[in-house]
């Protein structure tokens, strides 16, 4: 009798602990419209370059924390154009988005005065018109963590290649 209790209270548990799980983890939502602009500036030289604050249909947010899904494929979008028609390559590019557009002002303006009015550095801020560059939506309605890479396969290692395990050897330290 207490092995039955014990395993119906243990398969109870477990389904508790799974719902809980699967309803805490972020999923996406898509909104009507966000705005966001883009950013691009290299380690090679002084030249950043700015998108204008641009109203895109359709995007899609996390709605545990309400951040923009997708950012990494905004970016490349960015760094594609700066890459392709620029012949800027190796460009680090972000993207900063919102709900409302106030919010997306203020850092847009907050980005804009730190590189424009930099007394230690000087910055050669370039404008990317709306004619020449425009972020295309993303969907992501097909997959809910696009966001994260995925962790690379851990390799099995031979008895030979693990260290302090019986059968393998340890090399003797080398004097320099």
């Amino acid at each position: 009798m207490k092995p039955i209790r014990h395993l119906i209270l243990g398969t109870a548990l477990t389904a508790l602990f799974t719902l809980i799980y699967s309803s805490a983890q972020a999923k996406n939502i898509v909104e009507k419209k966000a705005y966001m602009f883009g950013f691009s500036a290299s380690f090679n030289d002084s030249i950043v370059y700015f998108t204008n604050i641009q109203e895109i249909d359709s995007v899609w947010f996390s709605q545990k924390k309400s951040l923009l899904a997708g950012r990494s494929s905004y970016s490349m979008q960015l760094r594609n154009y700066c890459t392709d028609k620029l012949n800027e390559a190796h460009r680090t590019c972000i993207v900063i988005g919102d709900k409302k557009r106030k919010k997306v002002e203020k850092k847009y303006e907050k980005m804009k005065k730190m590189y424009t009015q930099n007394k230690k550095t000087t910055y050669d801020v370039r404008f990317i018109p709306e004619e020449d560059f425009k972020f295309v939506a993303v969907d992501m309605s097909q997959s809910e963590s696009q966001e994260t890479t995925p962790k690379p396969e851990k390799k099995n290692k031979s008895p030979k290649d693990q260290k302090g395990k019986k059968g393998g050897k340890t090399p003797p330290p080398s004097k320099k």
